[in-house]
């Protein structure tokens, strides 16, 4: 069977973003595939290295899992595992930090964007590496596939250029990955300025109660030249029907509001209220699940536990073929077997 390989930083609870870029293909793929599924903590600190951030990974990482397990992951079918507690990412990385130069990194869009988020005034190493720790999150399973958002399709063809130039250099160990990009490629966030994302604060989270989804809708960002109902308004790129083309299942209601919205014949109230039934029948079943499994005591952390040791099995296995087809193995065993030669010899004299 062929493998996934896809997750998430541990930075705090997924929003509908992750859910149609990502978390809808990794449902809908995780019984035609070996799913591996990594809660990325060390990618988390090459924005967020602070011991304050390290301190919240283990409850990020609960919250992560919950939202899993609620939008129809199966830790049954699917392996969720802690990415910092397979010491196989971090030998990889290594051997694959020797295959990139610093100029190919530095012209993948999005590492830029990444430390301008982070305020941060200049490049760490740590962040300009991230593709190539991504590389090694993707091949150490040995995935063919990875669901992905748009912002990380690049990366993406960096990991296989990675596991080309190894196969290449070395021995055929890697498949060469191909990416999977969600419906919705990149889903707009709530203030309409850029894509949902937790550090811009213009998320709506999948465990957000229905209260404040409500109030998250209210404050949407429309089109800013209508400034009363009876104006004709944009919908196209317009936030709000975008949200209804992806989350309000009524198609006939969300025709008859564009409809309307663009002769000027609707206001922005009665869309906002009907896209806010919509995203909470949506979240509702979600919100259910999630509330349900997060009164099972342990169930996540056995969740995480099983998973990152079958991930650990599949690491080792994989770095064995790594190291034996570079040679590095012959290296060692050389070594190893002339010095027990040599303690013999020295055993017998004496």
């Amino acid at each position: 069977m062929k493998r996934i390989l896809t997750g998430d930083r541990p930075t705090g609870k997924l929003h509908i973003g992750h859910y149609v870029g990502s978390l809808t293909n990794r449902v809908r793929l995780q019984r035609e595939y070996e799913c591996y599924f990594i809660i990325a903590d060390l990618h988390m600190l090459t924005t967020r290295p602070d011991k304050a951030s390290i301190e919240e990974i283990g409850r990020n990482s609960r919250d992560i899992v919950l939202d899993y397990l609620a939008v129809g992951i199966d830790p049954a079918v699917s392996t969720i595992y802690l990415q910092s507690a397979v010491p196989e990412v971090y030998e990889l990385n290594l051997i694959f930090e020797m295959l990139v130069t610093v100029p190919r990194l530095q012209r993948l869009p999005g590492l830029k964007d990444m430390a301008r988020s982070a305020q941060l005034n200049e490049m760490p190493f740590g962040l300009l590496g991230y593709p190539i720790l991504q590389s090694a999150d993707i091949l150490l399973p040995r995935a063919h596939l990875v669901p992905v958002g748009k912002d990380n399709e690049a990366h993406v063809e960096m990991t296989r250029e990675i596991a080309r130039r190894f196969n290449g250099q070395y021995d055929e160990v890697f498949p060469i990955p191909d990416v999977l990009v969600g419906d919705v490629p990149t889903l707009v966030g709530t203030d309409g300025g850029a894509k949902m994302s937790k550090s811009l604060d213009n998320t709506i989270f999948l465990s957000d109660p229905a209260d404040v989804v409500e109030r998250k809708v209210r404050g949407m960002y429309t089109d800013p030249n209508r400034v009363r109902a009876d104006v004709p308004g944009t919908v196209e790129g317009n936030p709000v029907f975008v949200y209804h083309d992806v989350f309000n299942d009524n198609t006939v209601e969300v025709e008859d509001l564009k409809e309307r919205y663009r002769a000027g014949r609707v206001g922005d109230v009665e869309v906002k209220e009907k896209l806010t039934r919509a995203m909470n029948a949506f979240l509702d079943p979600i919100r259910e699940r999630r509330a349900a499994f997060a009164e099972e005591k342990g169930l996540v952390e056995s969740i995480i536990f099983a998973g990152t040791q079958r991930m650990k099995e599949e690491a080792r296995a994989t770095l064995s073929e790594v190291r034996k087809a570079m040679g590095l193995a012959g290296v060692w065993n050389g070594i190893r077997r002339k010095a027990e030669k040599a303690a013999k010899i020295s055993a017998k004299e004496h």
